[in-house]
């Protein structure tokens, strides 16, 4: 229980590990109603042709990632639909001005927009979006993302991955919710989708952001010139993107290092 986790901060640790062990259980059998659909007479993944179609990777063009929860001590990722719409533009419109680097529609109608192009992008398989929802109120502060998928070696699942699109209400910014976030996408992307690399990317001005995704362990690989637009702009405009990255035999290391940061934290919360 939530309660539980942050009175004992020791068994933080335990408690993720059995909610990840949990889902991934959940996942396993949605994905497999019998062992033998799955898998070879050798145990080795085989493609499963109903979620592809015909195009390229050998023929075969990847379908949308399924839509899953991740659920954390202090934040729960939940599959994004229209039905977050109100509460998004609640959590965008506490505090906008940490807004300058990220796209946060602002009102009603804009919100219902970006929502549509994300569901629209998770539809062609571009993306997987998350509604972001903290546990300690139950109120809805945020999106974040998988975008970029890349498949590489003909499985169903994509091989990279990249973590992004992430914003949160001012009220939710430096608490635990971003970090623990970015442990629950790392989990599944490298425990449960068997990812090679994952990446996480932000505009090269942005020291805040670049300082935060260092923190957690991931890698600079350097900067992209005029790689994406830049948001805020009365016209569209290249911006320089730093990129950093993890990757599956680093995801031991980094793991820990973001449990034994968000165990100090609820540590030092308590009074």
């Amino acid at each position: 229980p939530q309660g539980d986790a942050a009175k004992h901060p020791r068994n933080y640790a335990i408690a993720i590990a059995c909610t990840v062990a949990a889902r991934m259980c959940g996942l396993v059998a949605r994905r497999n109603p019998s062992i033998s659909s799955d898998r070879s007479p050798n145990g080795s993944r085989e493609i499963d042709i109903r979620r592809f179609s015909q195009g390229h990777y050998g023929g075969l063009v990847p379908s949308p990632l399924r839509p899953v929860t991740l659920t954390g001590i202090h934040v729960q990722l939940e599959p994004l639909s229209l039905d977050h719409v109100g509460s998004l533009v609640d959590a965008a419109s506490i505090d906008r001005s940490t807004y300058g680097w990220t796209d946060v529609p602002d009102g009603p109608a804009p919100m219902t927009r970006y929502v549509e192009k994300l569901l629209g992008d998770h539809a062609n398989a571009q993306v997987l979006p998350f509604a972001q929802r903290r546990l300690d109120t139950g109120e809805v502060v945020g999106c974040t993302r998988y975008l970029d998928l890349k498949w590489q070696r003909g499985r169903v699942e994509p091989d990279e991955v990249e973590i992004g699109g992430t914003w949160l209400a001012a009220t939710a910014q430096r608490t635990a919710i971003n970090t623990e976030a970015k442990l629950l996408l790392l989990t599944n992307a490298f425990e449960a989708l068997g990812v090679w690399r994952v990446a996480i990317c932000t505009d090269a001005r942005n020291e805040q952001s670049r300082t935060a995704i260092a923190r957690i362990g991931a890698t600079f690989e350097g900067v992209l010139r005029n790689h994406r637009l830049r948001y805020n702009t009365p016209a569209p405009t290249p911006r320089d993107t730093a990129v950093y990255s993890v990757i599956d035999s680093e995801w031991h290391a980094v793991k820990l290092k973001l449990i034994v940061g968000l165990e100090a934290g609820i540590a030092g919360r308590q009074p």
